[in-house]
């Protein structure tokens, strides 16, 4: 299909951005790699007035450590990521999950703003930085506000996130190289996740696990957290990763499959950040 007609703008700073979101509002979308709003445009899902393009403010690009965390500008691409020294020192489960997305010619184009703006309960960023706990920070003409990403996702594809509000920056914890794993089960190496389980040790020593497709939005295993910081097994533990999910039915798998898929590789997962 065709999209529908709209207007394009290119602004050249972050501040003509923000203007241009206050003055279109619901109207207008933001374009960064386009991998998500493109297609979905073309099918005629969306139809935005006005399409704001950010894809070149060099000034939301940019990876840097920042106290006790690693600051990510939203138009990083994934290729930036994938190649980061600072985090492959520093949160490294993040650069492993990123060279699981797509293929090359996506990773040079897709931002990691984007994903997270996106906020499909299949990809993988979204889990990651669920695990990891980090930041959201959203800004707007009205300032800034910074938004856990606990608390950014509110159901499908949809957020709390205004839509004068436009995300520049992600913040994680530096967790360091160890102690994280991420176990991706796919029919073919470039599709989305049947399921997903991402694994990382937070600075205090807890073990966080984020899930991938087994909901209506990124999910953490809270049950499967709470049964480690109990003191009992990885197996005992991972038996519990699908409690308190709702994962969806398609022609990858029944509900009853992802749950059993997302045990084994939750144990999977943990067997391997505990190495």
């Amino acid at each position: 299909m065709i999209p529908v007609g709209f207007d394009y703008r290119r602004p050249d700073s972050l501040d003509a951005a923000l203007a241009l979101l206050a003055e279109h509002g619901d109207d207008a979308t933001v374009l960064a790699g386009g991998h998500s709003l493109l297609p979905v445009m073309k099918l005629r899902l969306a139809a935005p007035e006005v399409v704001i393009d950010i894809g070149r403010l060099a000034e939301l690009n940019y990876i840097r450590v920042d106290g006790d965390e690693v600051a990510i500008g939203a138009a990083t691409r994934y290729r930036d990521i994938v190649v980061s020294d600072v985090l492959a020192k520093e949160c490294a489960l993040l650069q492993a999950v990123t060279r699981t997305v797509g293929d090359p010619q996506v990773r040079h184009r897709g931002t990691l703003g984007g994903a997270l703006a996106h906020g499909d309960p299949a990809g993988d960023l979204p889990a990651a930085i669920l695990a990891l706990e980090g930041t959201i920070v959203l800004r707007s003409p009205r300032g800034e506000r910074k938004v856990p990403i606990t608390e950014f996702y509110t159901g499908v594809f949809s957020s709390v996130k205004e839509p004068d509000e436009l995300i520049v920056e992600i913040r994680v914890p530096r967790t360091g190289s160890t102690g994280w794993a991420y176990e991706k089960f796919t029919r073919r190496s470039n599709d989305w996740a049947i399921v997903a389980v991402a694994v990382v040790t937070a600075p205090d020593g807890a073990r966080r696990v984020g899930l991938v497709n087994m909901g209506s939005t990124p999910l953490r295993a809270r049950a499967t957290e709470a049964a480690l910081a109990e003191g009992k097994s990885i197996e005992e533990a991972a038996a519990l990763a699908a409690e308190g999910t709702e994962p969806p039915a398609d022609n990858a798998g029944t509900p009853e499959y992802r749950r059993h898929l997302v045990t084994v590789l939750t144990r999977r997962a943990l067997q391997t950040a505990a190495g």
